[in-house]
């Protein structure tokens, strides 16, 4: 029995926290009730240790208990029997804003994302993260969001607060201007630095101006998130974009993080074997580099973003109207547009997504075949309808495209790498959005077993939870965060497609988040307990 002294210390513990002391597993339960106790199911906690069958209990925000005693009690006991228990996904890359910044509560919940089982997605991915973290993620938390957030602060959306969308080196006081702003994000709890080079206006940036800017953030602690300039042969090609996404991080003196990793047109295809090599070198040589990865052959973009040579679209949409009325210029973009859709595997590989569309769902082989247009022209007409449309909420929406572009065997390969996790790069229009985790599931795990289950987890939870440095989060530990996952494996599967692709996810049993239930029986409970998870303040911050 503990003394008076240990009892009231114990107290004064449940009191200021919400906590109770566990001591490590297998060993006794103490007396106090846990509010939640998942019972009997196979416990998968994160790590590389291997899976055994025992209990997870729960109290407060918190978890209380992991291991295989029976003498735990509980308010409420959910029999996981047959069950994997996991902590909460962690989604490493995402494009959820249609659904945690909607102005609809039971948006914010973000069932998409929650009903695959994942608790935290990463935001402010590609660049886009804004400067204004602290703002931003006050706002984020007091709506009532699903999921805890990660912000990332981007380059782009720095860069083009300074330089707006031109095609032009920053003067020295711009670049002053670019840095004060990444610091200032840094010090309000972003994660790290995010680019997405392959696009304007990042695209017209220099390797040197990238790395200057993102020193700010290294000497803050921050990661360097990139998509990197180039994934197929566009401008710099893969292996040398790769390169110098390893340089910016070597130089700038943080972390390099590649955002989906992959091969990406029939020019690189076959080229994992060389990407994993590069890396290696650089892990070998003592460099932080890690990548994540989606289980879908067909990468999420825009028409202007896969078609469209950059220097038409120097200055923004207006400019590239425009260019597009020059009789010249238009001869001159749609030559390059011929190059670009060749890689990319023809017309008939580029299928249109954006919702609510005449041409949703329909290949641009088949819209330029009912509209009698050659499919450069055809692409050339939904671009600029999407610029110049007045309807509320289209403007700029109606060019996605899933670009059927990779070849599997590179998705498996590098999907093996022990330096890759998980993520959806989730985006409208995709069915990655909805059912990027099942789908890794069934079809790597289940039915062609490219990965084990043990690693499935671990890529979605721990690994990915180390990469970013989240506090208290990716394990299932005593003292950690309650993001809790209780899967049928019998049952857990996507069921959005290509065609369909706004289909909610089946099979998760229960998800804990913060230590509120937010999925049963895959369905939303509505509620709202995700949090913005800043980093503490880095020492040199005012």
């Amino acid at each position: 029995m503990p003394s008076s002294s240990a009892s009231r210390h114990l107290r004064s513990l449940l009191l200021a926290g919400g906590l109770f002391a566990i001591a490590a597993i297998g060993k006794a339960a103490p007396a106090e009730r846990a509010d939640v106790l998942i019972k009997g199911g196979t416990i998968y906690d994160g790590g590389t240790g291997q899976p055994y069958v025992g209990d997870v209990a729960l109290k407060g925000d918190r978890i209380v208990y992991v291991g295989r005693s029976k003498g735990v009690e509980a308010a409420q006991v959910i029999d996981a029997k047959g069950m994997i228990v996991a902590p909460g996904f962690i989604d490493a890359h995402t494009h959820a804003d249609s659904f945690i910044r909607s102005p609809d509560k039971a948006t914010r919940v973000n069932a998409a994302w929650l009903d695959q089982g994942v608790s935290t997605v990463m935001i402010g991915v590609d660049g886009y993260g804004t400067p204004d973290v602290g703002a931003d993620a006050a706002k984020l938390q007091a709506s009532g969001i699903g999921t805890n957030v990660v912000p990332l602060i981007g380059f782009g959306a720095v860069r083009e607060r300074v330089l707006g969308k031109d095609a032009r080196a920053p003067k020295a006081q711009e670049l002053g201007a670019m840095r004060a702003l990444v610091a200032k994000g840094m010090c309000e709890g972003a994660t790290g630095f995010s680019a997405g080079l392959f696009y304007p206006p990042q695209s017209f940036a220099k390797t040197d101006e990238v790395i200057v800017v993102a020193r700010e953030a290294a000497m803050r602690g921050g990661i360097y998130d990139t998509h990197q300039r180039d994934e197929s042969s566009y401008t710099i090609g893969l292996l040398g974009s790769v390169r110098e996404a390893i340089a910016i991080g070597k130089d700038a003196g943080m972390p390099v993080h590649f955002a989906h990793l992959k091969a990406l047109g029939v020019d690189v295809q076959g080229q994992a074997p060389a990407v994993i090599a590069e890396i290696e070198a650089a892990r070998k040589a003592g460099q932080d580099v890690t990548a994540d990865q989606y289980p879908w052959l067909a990468s999420g973009s825009s028409l202007d973003a896969s078609l469209l040579p950059g220097w038409a679209v120097d200055g923004g949409g207006d400019a590239l109207v425009k260019r597009l009325d020059d009789p010249a210029l238009l001869a001159k973009i749609r030559d390059e547009m011929q190059n670009n859709m060749r890689r990319r595997g023809g017309a008939k590989a580029l299928l249109l997504i954006a919702q609510d569309f005449p041409w949703t769902g329909k290949t641009l082989e088949q819209v330029a075949t009912e509209w009698k247009l050659n499919p450069r022209d055809a692409a050339l007409r939904i671009i600029r309808q999407s610029i110049e449309t007045k309807e509320p909420g289209k403007k700029g929406k109606g060019t996605a495209v899933a670009s059927f572009n990779m070849a599997q065997a590179d998705v498996d390969l590098l999907m093996k790498q022990p330096w890759v996790v998980t993520s959806s790069d989730g985006s409208d229009g995709h069915p990655r959005m909805f059912a990027t985790f099942p789908e890794k599931y069934v079809q790597y795990v289940r039915d062609r077993k490219v990965i084990s289950l043990q690693t499935f987890v671990r890529q979605s939870t721990g690994l990915t939870a180390d990469i970013y440095k989240l506090d208290h989060r990716g394990y299932l530990k005593p003292g950690y965060y309650a993001d809790v996952v209780v899967i049928d494996p019998a049952r857990y599967a996507p069921r959005a497609d290509y065609v369909h692709p706004r289909e909610l996810s089946v099979g998760v049993a229960k998800l804990y988040v913060n230590g509120a239930l937010a999925v049963s029986d895959s369905r939303t409970t509505g509620a709202s307990a995700g949090r913005a998870l800043l980093r503490p303040k880095p020492n040199d911050c005012p």
